[in-house]
């Protein structure tokens, strides 16, 4: 079988890079023609600017608000605004009372409701529980063995409730990546399929609830402290502590009572049964879902499991804040422009455009017509990185800030650090006698390594700073792992193969001296002259050497230290055949 030479294989390659470039093209340009897309990236509110709102909380009675209520109020309309799929909005609070929010462009009606809707929290029975990850499509239960209800719910942990709708809903959700488009509130007279997120200890998981049987506006008040013991003696364990008022009493008594026979009839501490828990559920996804494990007749539930001071602390918060029923009035909202405005943004462009043209005349300079495969790359990789952050703000929202074309500017000088890698490493292949097409490939094997390790850093770096930072500083995390991705298709899918074919070509495998690829510029001495004639360092004539000795230095300078020792074992092995051959004569 006839093996495929690096030029076919090199072409076969750019073909599917021509393929991938024209894929994404296809897909921006049909969202665009449908209107839902556009060939702009999405700005975010420092470069575009938007709507800001100042938000006056209400609280049903007419009680105050204190600090505490309002922090925890704002981290639930961040909740809610990430989960509706706004990127780079800005959520404070002012003056102590009020909370400002501002979003990129004009928000929607949906929105400005889930803004200033107040906290739902509730208590629901769990019917049915299960593994956060959807159900693959070969695998869905058949439509004549879906569940179907043989007679009406006769409570809300009848499973009756599951319908054949249900269940499939119950199949098709994906905890692990949940969608980012839920805009409006479960009936609370209906089950409910959600999800409980997953966390850094546990997995996630999904559910199908039954109908709400008690409000959190029931709850009057929420703890958290160390578990006592049966002997009253403290432990190690964290629990938190719930306090129904009277109605919330009464309704919860009913439910651990019924619960409770569900936990009973499983085996009690050894059961599974799903039935036996109630999930607390906050903006409809469950926070917690505990199982009942004895009837709660007194109103003073508490809570225990595995739980932290921090994850006690945070369940108990969102118990105490989320059920309170504040909402939201819009006291004032207004356009705003750009935080920073377009000044800011023209003179990061222009700083961008600086910087590459300084990769370009260096590149130019030091490699002359290897440097326009430079360029070509970066052409590329700008093509790959461009087409990727304006399908991501069409499909995902994304929005670019200042912060992020900071981290497209760092990332031509990290783009074109593996270029040089590269070609340096031909460069030494060369010096050391090797053809164009060997050097390439040899200098290929030994570069990609250093390439890889490289790009590796750089994406850690990139996943470390986007989880930890907050603010703008994620979107300069995020175009910097971005730009790093680019880079290697773009080292391993153009560069690379162009460098294969180019290596065929008169211009550069003959190396001319304007190629940057010339054997002699670079120092190399070709070892075999013909014949059966090798040539030697004193053989050359005293013109050659002389113009060769700047380039030997240049090339012995460049050796590494493994590379110098066995040049230096070569040399004496050769002075030791050369006296061995003059005793012989």
């Amino acid at each position: 079988m006839a093996r495929t030479g690096p030029k076919k294989s090199g072409l076969r390659v750019l073909v599917w890079l021509g393929v991938v470039l024209a894929v994404l093209t296809a897909v921006l340009a049909g969202g665009t023609i449908a209107g839902q897309a556009s060939w702009a990236p999405k700005l975010a509110l420092d470069l575009e600017g938007g709507t800001q709102m100042i938000l006056a909380p209400k609280v049903e009675g007419g009680s105050d608000i204190n600090e505490e209520q309002l922090n925890q109020a704002v981290a639930i309309i961040r909740q809610r605004v990430d989960g509706s799929g706004v990127a780079e909005a800005e959520i404070s609070t002012q003056s102590g009372r009020n909370v400002v929010v501002s979003l990129p462009g004009t928000p929607s009606t949906q929105t400005r409701a889930l803004i200033q809707a107040s906290a739902d929290m509730n208590f629901r029975p769990v019917l049915l529980n299960g593994a956060g990850a959807a159900v693959p499509t070969e695998s869905l239960t058949p439509e004549d063995q879906l569940p179907k209800p043989t007679a009406e719910p006769a409570n809300s942990s009848d499973t009756n409730w599951i319908t054949p709708e249900v269940y499939r809903q119950f199949e098709t959700l994906d905890c692990d990546n949940p969608s980012q488009d839920k805009q409006e509130r479960s009936d609370p007279a209906k089950p409910l399929v959600t999800c409980e997120p997953a966390t850094a200890t546990t997995p996630a998981i999904k559910y199908i609830l039954g109908p709400v049987e008690v409000k959190g506006s029931n709850i009057v008040t929420s703890s958290f402290q160390l578990q006592q013991g049966a002997q009253g003696a403290v432990t190690n364990e964290w629990a938190v502590n719930i306090q129904f008022d009277d109605e919330g009493t009464a309704k919860f008594k009913e439910v651990t009572e019924r619960l409770n026979q569900f936990y009973v009839a499983a085996g009690g501490e050894t059961g599974t049964d799903p039935k036996a828990q109630f999930a607390i559920v906050l903006d409809d996804q469950v926070i917690s879902a505990p199982r009942s494990l004895a009837v709660i007749t007194d109103g003073r539930p508490q809570i225990t499991g595995g739980f932290t001071e921090q994850t006690a602390k945070a369940l108990s918060d969102q118990l105490r804040f989320g059920a309170l029923p504040i909402s939201f009035e819009i006291q004032s909202e207004q356009q705003i422009s750009a935080t920073l405005g377009g000044e800011q943004l023209r003179m990061g462009l222009l700083a961008g455009v600086i910087g590459l043209l300084l990769v370009v005349v260096y590149s130019l300079f030091q490699y002359r017509a290897l440097g326009f495969v430079t360029i070509a790359s970066l052409v590329v990789a700008g093509a790959l990185t461009y087409l990727a952050i304006a399908i991501l703000g069409w499909t995902e929202n994304y929005r670019l800030s200042l912060a992020g074309v900071a981290g497209l500017i760092v990332a031509i000088g990290q783009t074109a650090d593996s270029f040089i890698v590269y070609f340096e490493r031909i460069r030494d292949e060369l010096r050391e006698g090797r053809g164009l097409v060997s050097a390439v490939e040899n200098g290929w094997k030994r570069a990609k390594r250093t390439v890889l390790a490289s790009k590796a850093v750089n994406l850690l770096a990139a996943l470390v700073l986007y989880f930890v930072a907050v603010g703008n500083v994620r979107g300069f995390a995020f175009t910097l792992g971005l730009t790093a991705i680019a880079d290697l298709i773009v080292v391993f899918m153009f560069t690379h193969p162009t460098l294969q074919m180019l290596a065929r070509t008169r211009f550069f495998g003959e190396g001319h001296r304007f190629s940057g690829l010339d054997p002699k510029q670079l120092g190399a001495v070709p070892l075999y002259r013909g014949a059966g004639r090798l040539r030697t360092p004193d053989s050359k004539p005293a013109a050659v050497r002389a113009k060769n000795t700047g380039a030997a230095a240049e090339a012995e300078r460049r050796m590494t230290i493994a590379e110098r020792r066995l040049a230096e074992k070569q040399e004496q092995l050769t002075g030791s055949s050369k006296s061995a051959s003059k005793e012989n004569k």
